[in-house]
C-alpha cells in the first residue's frame, strides 16, 4: 500500500525541499553524496526512475494519486507520498497552477568523462553555459538529434536544477553526462579520447556547419560557449575546426541553445 500522507500546513517541514530549500542547498556541495534534486511531472519522474535515480518522497495533487502518477507511486515503493489541497499546493508556484507531481530524489553519482564517452561518436561540450533554460534546451536537442553524451565545465549551470530538468523534459536522464575534471585541459583530454574538436565560434577562418569533413569524422566533439561572450580564445585556438552557422538579415549569431539544435541536426541528417 502507498504511504499517503496528508499535508495541511504549507510550513510543514516535509515541504521544505519542495518549497523552501534552494538549489544550492539541495545540491549540498560540502557532502555531494547527500545531494538531492526535484523532478517535476509524471513523465519526467518516470524518465528519472528509468535512468536509475532513487526517489526519496513524492508530492502530488490528489487527482494524480489514482490518475497519472498511479504507476509512479507503484514504482517508488513505500516512500512518503505527500498530498494536499489544491489551494495549498499553488503556494509552491504563486499562482493557480501546480506541477501535478513532484519527486525528491537522490542525486546520482557522477561518472568520469572517460566512462561517459566510451563508445560515443558525437559528443557535446558546454563551456560555462550558465542559464539553466539553455542547459535544458541543449540536452533536449542533444537527445533528440543523436548526440551520444554531454560534458560540462565547472562554470556551467547544473543539469539537475529544477528548471533545467523541466525545460529538457527529462532528457537530462536520457543522455549520459558529467562535469569535466579540469576546465583548462579538457581539449587535450578530448584529444586523448581520440575526438576531433569543433568550436562553434564567429571567426574569419570558420567553416560552415555543412562542411563535409565534419560529418566524415568518426569521433567529433561539438564545443559551445557561454552566453554572450562565447568560447574562450584559448579553447578556439586548440580546436581542429572552428564552425559557424550561416546567417542573414545582419544577424551575427543565435542563442546557444538554438545554435546547438541547428548544429546537431546538420550532423545527424543523412547525406
Amino acid at each position: 500500500m502507498p504511504n499517503i500522507i496528508e499535508i495541511t500546513d504549507f510550513l510543514a517541514p516535509e515541504l521544505d525541499p519542495y518549497a523552501r530549500l534552494t538549489e544550492h542547498q539541495l545540491l549540498n556541495r560540502d557532502e555531494p553524496e547527500k545531494g538531492l534534486f526535484i523532478a517535476e511531472s509524471p513523465k519526467v519522474i518516470e524518465r528519472a526512475l528509468n535512468s536509475g535515480c532513487i526517489p526519496v518522497s513524492l508530492l502530488l495533487e490528489r487527482r494524480h494519486i489514482t490518475g497519472e502518477a498511479k504507476y509512479i507511486i507503484e514504482r517508488c515503493g513505500d516512500i512518503p507520498v505527500y498530498t494536499a489541497d489544491f489551494a495549498l499546493l499553488t503556494k509552491l508556484t504563486g499562482f493557480k497552477l501546480t506541477r501535478g507531481a513532484l519527486c525528491l530524489m537522490h542525486r546520482p553519482h557522477l561518472l568520469s568523462a572517460e566512462s561517459v564517452c566510451a563508445g560515443a561518436h558525437r559528443i557535446v561540450i558546454l563551456e560555462n553555459v550558465m542559464n539553466p533554460t539553455n542547459i535544458g534546451a541543449i540536452f533536449r536537442s542533444a537527445a533528440a538529434l543523436n548526440m551520444d553524451a554531454v560534458l560540462l565545465t565547472a562554470g556551467c549551470s547544473d543539469p539537475l536544477y529544477r528548471r533545467a530538468i523541466r525545460v529538457s523534459m527529462g532528457c537530462v536522464f536520457q543522455i549520459p553526462w558529467t562535469f569535466l575534471p579540469n576546465d583548462e585541459q579538457y581539449v587535450e583530454l578530448l584529444r586523448q579520447l581520440r575526438f576531433k574538436t569543433a568550436a562553434m565560434a564567429l571567426c574569419d577562418d570558420s567553416v560552415s556547419i555543412d562542411h563535409p569533413s565534419l560529418r566524415q569524422e568518426e569521433k567529433l566533439a561539438i564545443i559551445l560557449g557561454t552566453e554572450g561572450e562565447g568560447l574562450a580564445k584559448s579553447t578556439i585556438e586548440q580546436c581542429d575546426y572552428t564552425v559557424r552557422i550561416p546567417m542573414s538579415h545582419g544577424v551575427d549569431s543565435l542563442n546557444v541553445a538554438a545554435a546547438s539544435a541547428v548544429m546537431f541536426w546538420e550532423l545527424s541528417r543523412e547525406s
